[in-house]
């Protein structure tokens, strides 16, 4: 990826982009700048670039409001800087402090989630084909070094991915992309040359005092750590990384597909309370295998296993001890018995009541019921197929849902019906009972119930037909779900 030929930073830049595709002729781009020097640099770089890319590019920004007239100024420059170039401007405020407090979130995470919301609703609105981030080479050394540290496979150690789909952004996951929205690309060139770059073009930037804030993980690994490895272990460390992550995002890629085409084949039974493998199947795998088939299978039912959890699982599995059990985390445990190894949930806790959140669009697992819930953005062209009472009107539609298991007392008003009734009502009529009928899931915007598995939306929030943009709200089984 990285070779030693001598390249300008547009050189680096659109070859990268043109490697990985990021970009295409007539996207309406828009580039995130915050200022800095990073985002200022991918802004001149853009325009540098834009006629032989035969994009549309526009400037994005986002005002986090958390260094009061610092940030104003910032927010200045950029309108400037965008006004000198003769650039369309889309500009948000958001207080971060406020939604941090109410999420308990940090700052940092706090910041990226509302940043990234702001990028999709351009996105969603149709207003941009795709937006631009300054993530470098350095950021991508950083992370990987910080991951290394706290522990990561292969998974964790591909870092920053080049691109994320709208689904994949807002909850940072590389493996939901299915087309690039939100795209990076400065992944090959490292913070150093860009500062060179807009040197020779007389281009100032801003500077942002929190960057040099030691308290933040980031910054210590940046301002301290990395350069200490530069000096004193390998000048080209950051560049070392780099490539790890390369080739780490291309092994998950690969072990991706192998897993999704031999677990259906291990898997004897799933049920929202657990999945069964079959062990003599699972013993005939490389150990590498046996790993992720174990890992992903428990992900299937929402538990999520360390390295530790795994190896004992497998110790328990494939090892000579006599048939027996171990407990897992939130009340999961594996156990064997003959040929077979089942994850499963004690009845006390699936009969327990879940509540999740479901961001639109968005996704979330619910261990409970062994499915997954979407919130898919849909046009028209893309409705064919789909029941027209799960399409919902996203004015009316709340930009956070839940999903939970009805309670008692809750009511449901179904399309062509006079009032609401009783979901209690609506169960018996299905002649639900026991776990099934306590674990049957609803989903809300605000207070109100907008859907119930197998009935159709809630009257007042259903789109009369699929119009150009309306949200469809499904649900499907874990292991449909790439």
């Amino acid at each position: 990826m990285y070779d030693g030929s001598v390249q300008t930073p547009s050189q680096k830049v659109f070859a990268y982009i043109r490697r990985e595709r990021l970009l295409k002729a007539g996207d309406r781009v828009g580039a995130a700048v915050s200022g800095g020097l990073d985002s200022v640099a991918l802004l001149r770089l853009l325009l540098e670039l834009r006629r032989e890319l035969g994009i549309v590019l526009s400037v994005v920004h986002f005002n986090h409001q958390l260094r009061g007239a610092e940030a104003e100024a910032d927010e200045g420059f950029v309108r400037e800087l965008a006004r000198e170039h003769k650039l369309a401007m889309h500009c948000e405020k958001g207080d971060v402090a406020a939604f941090a407090a109410a999420k308990k979130m940090s700052l940092e995470a706090a910041a990226r989630e509302l940043r990234y919301k702001y990028f999709c609703q351009l996105l969603q609105g149709r207003v941009l084909d795709r937006v631009a981030t300054a993530h470098t080479l350095d950021d991508q050394a950083e992370t990987v070094l910080m991951r290394l540290v706290r522990g990561a496979g292969t998974r964790g150690l591909a870092g920053i991915y080049p691109w994320l789909s709208i689904a994949g952004a807002l909850e940072n996951n590389a493996a939901q992309a299915e087309q690039p929205s939100i795209v990076r690309p400065l992944l090959a060139i490292e913070r150093r040359e860009l500062k060179d770059y807009l040197a020779g073009l007389g281009q100032t930037w801003r500077e942002d005092k929190s960057n040099r804030d030691l308290r933040h993980a980031r910054n210590r690994v940046r301002h301290g750590i990395l350069p200490r490895l530069e000096r004193n272990l390998n000048p080209a460390v950051r560049g070392v990384l780099a490539e790890t992550a390369e080739i780490a995002r291309g092994e998950e890629d690969y072990w991706k597909t192998e897993v999704a085409r031999l677990l259906p084949t291990l898997i004897k039974e799933k049920t929202p309370g657990g999945v069964t493998l079959r062990l003599h199947e699972l013993a005939k795998l490389p150990l590498a295998l046996q790993r992720r088939v174990v890992r992903e299978a428990a992900e299937l039912i929402g538990l999520h296993l360390e390295f530790r959890h795994v190896e004992d699982v497998l110790g328990l599995g494939l090892g000579e001890k006599l048939p027996g059990s171990l407990q897992l985390p939130n009340a999961w445990t594996a156990s064997r018995k003959k040929d077979e190894l089942r994850f499963a949930c004690s009845a006390e806790t699936l009969n327990q009541d879940y509540d999740y959140w479901l961001k639109v669009p968005g996704r979330v697992e619910v261990a409970e019921t062994g499915t997954v819930f979407e919130a898919c953005v849909v046009s028209e062209g893309e409705a064919e197929g789909y029941n027209a009472g799960h399409f919902f009107d996203p004015v009316l539609l709340s930009k956070e849902l839940h999903v939970r298991n009805w309670r008692a007392g809750d009511h449901f008003r179904m399309p062509h019906t006079k009032g609401a009734k009783k979901i209690k009502e609506l169960l018996q009529q299905r002649r639900l009972a026991g776990e099934e009928r306590k674990l049957w899931p609803v989903v809300l915007s605000g207070d109100e119930i907008v859907w119930v598995r197998g009935f159709p939306g809630h009257a007042r929030f259903c789109a009369a037909k699929p119009g150009r943009q309306v949200i469809l709200i499904r649900e499907l089984p874990l292991n449909q779900v790439q």
